[in-house]
């Protein structure tokens, strides 16, 4: 998948928003830009990241040419710019170049701070924190989460469900920051925050993208668990969640809760409920296993340590993933 982003950073190291390029006009509406962007983030979270590599250049050298053919600061063109990036960042987060997530999550912040709207800036410093937190600068993400969270402008009513979301999901990935590094006081504390928006929220939803309400809390538990290293916490955890309560389109949060029970599993040697519910993540969402780096390190370490009979349904889950040929 490395080289297939070869297209997405050549958009990021153009900077066509500032030289120009021949053709350069903007040739899709913000309407436009912000249906591609909506269909891709379902690709994204079906964890259909091919399609998502493919198709985003375009995606952004719209967004970039929209935006400069609106210097006067246009809101909804810009708007849509963060949400084409939001997506970027993602993506190249979660496939592990934390250059390109930082480039990515920068440009968010620069353009949705001018549209005055706490939701854009709080998806936009998500992506700075998620990008920090990829290249292991714990502390700096951290700071920025903390930072967001801690604002006292920010209007949480239920009748503002898409910012009740974006803080709720800052609260989530601090409690993840703070399980890694191992403050489960902390980390628990800030579950207890982000449920308290979610029960204000009342209901699973995607305001967003950001899947945020109670059950993706009660995932978060099983996560942060899995982070603190407690593979009992996580089984525990995971008795509380019901991933069929999710919208349908969510499947990659679905598959997440199996991958977290498959290393709970791996971790007490259950490698064979471990490798169910690898083959549980599978169904749900390919993606989820083939572009997971603890995933990856895991299977490895049980095929390593199992018998031939024993590891055949792993292998062919391996094989398929790309992790063995």
């Amino acid at each position: 998948m490395g080289a297939a982003l070869d297209d997405v950073r050549r958009v990021f190291t153009s900077y066509e928003m500032a030289v120009g390029a021949p053709g350069s006009a903007a040739a899709t509406s913000v309407g436009g830009i912000r249906a591609k962007s909506a269909e891709l983030h379902a690709h994204y979270q079906a964890a259909d990241y091919t399609t998502v590599v493919a198709e985003l250049p375009t995606l952004l050298t719209e967004a970039d040419r929209l935006h400069a053919a609106n210097p006067q600061g246009d809101r909804e063109a810009a708007l849509v710019y963060v949400e084409a990036y939001v997506l970027a960042a993602k993506l190249v987060t979660k496939l592990g170049d934390g250059e390109l997530a930082t480039m990515a999550a920068d440009r968010c912040v620069t353009v949705a701070v001018v549209t005055g709207s706490q939701v854009a800036v709080s998806l936009a410093m998500y992506q700075v924190a998620a990008a920090l937190l990829r290249g292991d600068r714990i502390a700096d993400a951290e700071r920025v989460v903390m930072a967001m969270v801690d604002r006292r402008d920010f209007d949480l009513r239920s009748d503002n469900p898409a910012l009740v979301s974006a803080v709720g999901a800052l609260w989530l990935l601090g409690a993840v920051i703070a399980a890694r590094r191992t403050d489960r006081a902390e980390a628990d504390s800030r579950l207890g925050r982000s449920a308290a928006l979610a029960d204000l929220l009342g209901h699973d939803a995607n305001h967003g993208f950001t899947a945020f309400g109670p059950t993706n809390v009660a995932i978060h538990r099983v996560s942060v668990a899995a982070e603190l290293g407690d593979a009992r916490g996580a089984l525990e955890a995971a008795a509380n969640v019901d991933p069929s309560r999710l919208p349908q389109a969510l499947a990659s949060r679905r598959a997440q809760v199996h991958v977290d029970l498959a290393w709970a599993n791996a971790q007490r040697r259950r490698d064979a409920e471990a490798t169910l519910h690898l083959l549980d993540a599978e169904r749900i969402a390919p993606g989820a296993i083939r572009y997971n780096v603890i995933t990856q390190e895991m299977v490895r370490e049980m095929l390593a340590r199992g018998t031939k009979t024993q590891t055949r349904a792993l292998t062919d889950l391996a094989t398929r993933a790309g992790l063995v040929h």
